[in-house]
């Protein structure tokens, strides 16, 4: 199509820099499916000082990606009071902005801002202090008139009643799923160092809720003497509620801590696995558990937030605010085979609802939509 009939959108990719979490995976998969998109013309850019230099290799090929620099921690005080830098001193004149992550810049043109969850304003106490600044920053944005997009009903839902918004002034998308890479149990048991483990894939931070899954395992250790629980992903904060949890644990020395690990080891140390324990208070959408069914693992998440309203039936879902109850879901998920398979069929069926095929013209139908087009 000609450049001029194309919807010119300037793409926050600031989550693509550093170590990846589940948001910044998100991003990168979806800028790549848009990038296909004949009628889209993207521009990605960076909110930041000293990763200017990465952006250019962290987009998808193909992908332009603007040069221009700005320190966050300026913006956060200057778009408040003074409005600017506006998105346009990075990318020039668009039709669009998509500030993925929570924070837009202030923009002559349109801004759709992804928000993941609401964890700021229902868990205060387990926010950083910039996480907190984000009530301030979407009131701005939606008094300037954007559009807001969640990736499940429940959080759409939420964001509507706690910002007071109309139903047309939020949009909600599923994300789609990147295809997994299939690992090697083998190998998996020899990096886990253990042939019976059940695995958690999570940054440490408060809402992962991972001092209650240690609680939870321990009193299962008592009873399965070869079962170990391996915890990949790396330190955020609030670690030290975790560590408190660990060396109170009778059983901490079935407790491997791996960190961050490669795309190949996390495919193998799942491919290992007897299931995925996911316990989380509360989330946005919850990557992991559906990651895991992919790989063909069955999973305990959590009956908390919107992973009942993304898993439904494929998953245990026990109270993540009750030690025992999470317990009993992995007492259930170990010792019951039939229930695993019958979880592992149910996961198959589920992760087919989530695919970047749908997702893509969604975005794509939605950006014109919130342009005016």
């Amino acid at each position: 199509m000609p450049d001029s009939s194309r919807l010119r959108v300037a793409y926050d990719a600031t989550s693509l820099l550093g170590r990846r979490t589940g948001i910044g995976h998100v991003t990168a998969a979806m800028l790549a499916t848009l990038h296909e998109d004949p009628t889209l013309d993207l521009e990605a850019f960076a909110v930041t000082w000293r990763g200017r230099r990465d952006l250019p290799t962290e987009v998808p090929p193909g992908v332009r990606a603007s040069p221009r620099a700005f320190p966050a921690r300026l913006t956060r005080r200057l778009w408040p009071t003074i409005g600017r830098p506006r998105a346009e001193y990075w990318t020039g004149p668009v039709d669009l902005v998509h500030a993925t992550n929570y924070v837009a810049p202030p923009s002559r043109a349109p801004v759709l801002v992804t928000v993941h969850d609401l964890t700021f304003l229902h868990f205060p106490e387990m926010c950083t202090a910039d996480t907190l600044t984000y009530p301030r920053h979407l009131r701005r944005a939606i008094d300037a008139g954007a559009t807001i997009h969640s990736s499940t009903r429940y959080v759409v839902d939420e964001i509507r009643a706690e910002f007071g918004l109309r139903a047309d002034q939020v949009a909600q998308i599923y994300y789609g799923l990147e295809p997994v890479e299939l690992g090697d149990a083998a190998r998996g048991r020899a990096h886990a160092g253990a042939e019976r483990y059940l695995i958690t894939l999570s940054t440490i931070e408060p809402r992962k809720n991972l001092p209650a899954l240690i609680r939870a395992f321990d009193a299962l250790a008592a009873e399965e003497p070869d079962l170990h629980l391996v915890m990949v992903g790396p330190d955020g904060w609030g670690v030290e509620a975790f560590q408190a949890a660990l060396d109170a644990a009778h059983h901490a020395d079935r407790v491997h801590r791996i960190g961050y690990v490669t795309k190949t080891e996390r495919a193998d140390l799942l491919a290992g696995a007897t299931a995925l324990a996911y316990p989380s208070i509360y989330e946005g959408f919850g990557l992991p558990p559906l990651e895991a069914m992919q790989s063909g693992i069955p999973v305990v998440a959590a009956d908390c937030g919107p992973l009942p309203e993304v898993v439904g039936d494929a998953a245990l879902l026990p109270d993540p605010l009750d030690d025992d109850s999470i317990a009993d879901a992995l007492r259930r998920i170990v010792n019951d085979a039939e229930l695993r398979a019958t979880l592992v069929a149910l996961g198959n069926e589920c992760v087919r609802r989530y695919t970047w095929e749908r997702a893509g013209p969604e975005f794509a139908a939605l950006y014109r939509r919130v342009a005016g087009r």
